[in-house]
């Protein structure tokens, strides 16, 4: 697989970003992510900085990763990968259920 380009904003600032050929969707969804949440650190005008700003989602994002990785949470001890395939597995599971439905219409 090869390395490819993007471009991205955040918060206004243009990044150039790479990742592996078939990757974008997900890296433009995070990007999407992150801007979102240092838009909102920046708007409730508590944190001044960009670079502090970017600390601040980082740590929140974090927060929200290692909190679903708990021994009460619902992906308690699973890598990302198998998170991936836990994913993978329910939605082969509902394509599998939907099929018939779909010679309905």
């Amino acid at each position: 697989m090869s390395t490819i380009q993007i471009q991205a904003m955040i918060m206004g600032q243009s990044y150039t970003l790479a990742c592996q050929e078939g990757e974008q969707a997900a890296l433009h969804h995070a990007v999407a992510y992150l801007d979102q949440r240092m838009r909102a650190i920046r708007d409730a005008g508590r944190i001044k900085g960009t670079d502090r700003i970017a600390v601040m989602a980082g740590l929140g994002i974090a927060a929200e990763l290692l909190s679903m990785q708990r021994a009460e949470g619902p992906f308690a001890g699973l890598t990302i990968a198998q998170w991936q395939q836990q994913i993978a597995a329910i939605t082969e599971v509902v394509d599998q259920a939907l099929a018939p439905q779909e010679k309905l219409f």
